[in-house]
């Protein structure tokens, strides 16, 4: 049996829209969009002449108000000024009489006034003449409070040093009395002297011995704290070596 036949026909699908003929679609198109009625320019230039007589209407409205409101305004400044005028004239008045009685009381007070102010004048002077005074003594209290500061000072320096001189003065007598002392007993025995008169005769030469001994102790402690750091160096050195050998080795 052969093979069924599954062919379809190709179908032009412009060809098939234009056998069909125009679609009626719904709403305008652009063709209708094309031929629509549009005004002449004689009708615009009515609706434009409209336009203007609406705002000219406008204006004459405005202009009727502003005058009413200028009007108004013209009758509140006539009444504020023909109040001004009176209150002013009131005023005058009261000023007048306000001068009447000054000059009326001013005669009787400036009697009394001249006195006032001339006890014033009194009392501001001495005011100022004790505060001045005042002045004067805390400046004078403060130089004597730091000259007697500084004088204390200066004594107690001079006081210190010559406490100092005196010690110095004094221990160098007792070492002269003990050496002339010391010297009198070689001098009596007359013999071989002993190791105990010797220590005995030089004091200064005990205090160089005991220096001397010191500074020899302090070199060698010294010298055995240099020769630990050395040694603990050494031994780390030691440490890193083995441990580089042991690396190799593995």
């Amino acid at each position: 049996m052969g093979k069924r036949d599954n062919r379809v026909a190709y179908m032009n699908p412009i060809a098939m829209a234009r056998s069909r003929g125009p679609s009626q679609s719904a709403g305008p198109t652009i063709q209708d969009y094309l031929n629509r009625p549009r005004p002449t320019w004689e009708e615009v230039k009515e609706q434009l002449e409209k336009k203007k007589k609406g705002s000219r209407a406008l204006a004459e409205f405005e202009e009727k108000m502003n005058e009413n409101w200028k009007k108004e305004l013209e009758k509140h400044r006539e009444k504020l000024l023909s109040g001004n005028e009176s209150s002013s004239k009131k005023k005058e008045k009261k000023k007048k009489e306000k001068k009447k009685s000054n000059r009326l009381s001013s005669s009787s007070s400036s009697s009394s006034s001249s006195d006032s102010s001339s006890s014033s004048s009194d009392s501001d002077d001495e005011v100022k003449k004790q505060g001045k005074k005042r002045r004067k003594k805390r400046y004078r209290s403060l130089r004597k409070s730091s000259e007697s500061s500084t004088s204390d000072s200066e004594s107690d320096s001079k006081d210190s040093t010559k406490k100092k001189k005196s010690k110095e003065e004094h221990e160098r007598e007792k070492d002269n009395k003990s050496l002339s002392r010391k010297r009198k007993k070689i001098d009596r025995g007359n013999g071989p002297l002993s190791s105990e008169s010797l220590s005995e005769s030089d004091p200064t030469e005990e205090v160089q011995v005991k220096k001397k001994k010191n500074s020899e102790e302090r070199e060698k402690v010294t010298d055995k704290t240099k020769k630990r750091k050395k040694h603990k160096k050494h031994g780390k050195k030691k440490k890193k070596k083995t441990a580089g050998s042991s690396s190799d080795s593995e």
